[in-house]
């Protein structure tokens, strides 16, 4: 990342004040008139979120320098994969319909309420892993000087 250019960081911070904005609002860690939260959060969420939305940016910024056509991989899908379980982390438990769908509301407040740290831990490893994977491959390619 030290060979960032202000594109790039201009996108990471883009990137990280977009998703930050998104999932705290459809999360109500960011109080809003248009969704409601019936449980309030837990203190872990709110570092989860900003945590989540900082490694989303700067994976976001990964792909700024990137000129060639996408190629879907294994790192999409982990970086995906994790911020989705990020928005599942730091959300309301009876809020989620899927959930309230397969396990009630009792089954939501007893199983998938206490299981959120283990999705928000798995959601932080995984937009780790896709970014340090990405900068690593990044590091790897020699870039032409002319598509600098």
């Amino acid at each position: 990342m030290r060979g960032w250019t202000t594109r790039q960081w201009l996108v990471a911070a883009a990137g990280t004040a977009v998703v930050a904005v998104v999932t705290g609002v459809v999360t109500v860690l960011i109080p809003n008139p248009v969704f409601a939260r019936m449980v309030e959060a837990p203190w872990w969420a709110y570092p989860v979120w900003i945590a989540s939305a900082v490694l989303s940016g700067l994976l976001i910024a990964t792909y700024a320098a990137d000129r060639s056509p996408a190629q879907p991989g294994r790192r999409e899908h982990r970086s995906v994969l994790g911020a989705v379980l990020s928005l599942l982390a730091v959300g309301c438990p009876t809020c989620n319909k899927l959930v309230v769908l397969a396990l009630g509301t009792n089954g939501a407040l007893t199983w998938f309420g206490p299981f959120q740290p283990v999705l928000a831990i798995g959601s932080l490893v995984l937009l780790g892993y896709a970014l340090r994977s990405r900068l690593r491959s990044a590091a790897g390619c020699a870039v032409p000087a002319g598509r600098a």
